[in-house]
């Protein structure tokens, strides 16, 4: 197919859809223009009907902010916010050649050397993230005046879980109550990437080519990524190693500091870790509600409500020992 790309007509060649990405449509295509020159792009979009609502423009501001941070991150090119374009608002960036998948990085020999270096790389990236000038990200949710971090994102997550539960779980509502006595005091506000994890980053046989997944972004305690990478389902089998199935807490949180120039709270970090869980079981709710209520036709998302089953024994653990 042909398309106009600004002033030039291009061609569109190898559409394909991207496996993986429950809550975001990712398309890679080619273009060939005029002069035969092809490149490889990859187009991110809303999938229509997903109760996960956030802005493609806010998520493509961002990336541009982020490689102006020396943060490794895709190119953006474009945006469009009309949703009769393709049905939903979209962006495109490059394409970035890599790996994603956690159990080839933990598992494969090929990827020995990327074990060896992406925790000191993932903890110098989100260093370089809560770094970046919030003053000039003013789209990015923040809390309350007044309103402490965790407090804020405990409340919004437990409005959205009052809304999409459709059984009762005691387990996450034990959760909710252990985590409002015990809320971390307020720190500055950092960037917050939000889903900051394996999975979530593309990284080769040396080590990590680029951070992805920048939708859940916000305003607020920059320990909460570090808590959110420890949760145990970023760790695919390798508990040994809590941040990610890589490391321990200790020397990637040491890594951190060196770039961030400030060492973390290891009591925040562990309120932000027991959190993470509480927030993937939620997630979890609602990919699930967006198959049983919103109509939506995905095997991935229908069988991640029977994961909440595995945060809500963790919650359970981690809750019992703190």
């Amino acid at each position: 197919m042909r398309r106009r790309l600004g002033d030039e007509t291009v061609a569109i060649e190898g559409l394909a859809r991207l496996p993986g990405g429950a809550s975001r449509d990712s398309w890679v295509f080619d273009v060939r223009r005029g002069d035969g020159r092809t490149e490889r792009l990859v187009l991110r979009r809303d999938p229509p009907g997903h109760r996960i609502q956030t802005s493609r423009r806010a998520e493509f501001d961002l990336l541009r902010a982020a490689a102006a941070g020396g943060i490794p991150v895709p190119r953006v090119l474009w945006c469009e916010e009309d949703p009769a374009v393709l049905d939903a608002p979209f962006f495109v960036m490059e394409f970035v050649a890599g790996e994603t998948l956690p159990r080839r990085l933990l598992r494969d020999a090929e990827y020995a050397g990327a074990r060896a270096a992406l925790p000191g790389e993932l903890a110098a990236a989100l260093a370089r993230i809560h770094a970046l000038p919030l003053a000039s990200l003013a789209f990015l949710e923040r809390p309350p005046e007044g309103t402490a971090p965790g407090a804020a994102e405990l409340a919004r997550w437990e409005g959205i879980y009052r809304t999409v539960a459709l059984d009762p779980h005691p387990a996450l509502e034990l959760a909710f109550r252990w985590l409002a006595a015990r809320v971390p005091a307020p720190q500055a506000l950092a960037v917050v990437h939000g889903d900051f994890r394996i999975g979530n980053v593309m990284f080769g046989p040396e080590g990590l080519r680029a951070v992805l997944d920048w939708e859940l972004a916000h305003a607020g305690d920059p320990a909460e990524d570090l808590g959110w990478i420890c949760v145990r389902s970023w760790r695919f089998g390798a508990d040994r190693n809590p941040v990610g199935g890589l490391a321990a807490r200790e020397p990637f949180f040491d890594a951190y500091a060196r770039v961030a120039a400030r060492a973390p709270d290891p009591r925040a970090v562990r309120w932000w870790e027991v959190f993470g869980n509480l927030k993937w079981a939620v997630i979890c709710l609602m990919q699930a509600a967006s198959v049983l209520v919103g109509g939506m036709r995905n095997v991935e998302l229908a069988s991640l409500g029977r994961r909440v089953a595995e945060m809500e024994l963790e919650l359970l653990d981690l809750t019992e020992e703190s």
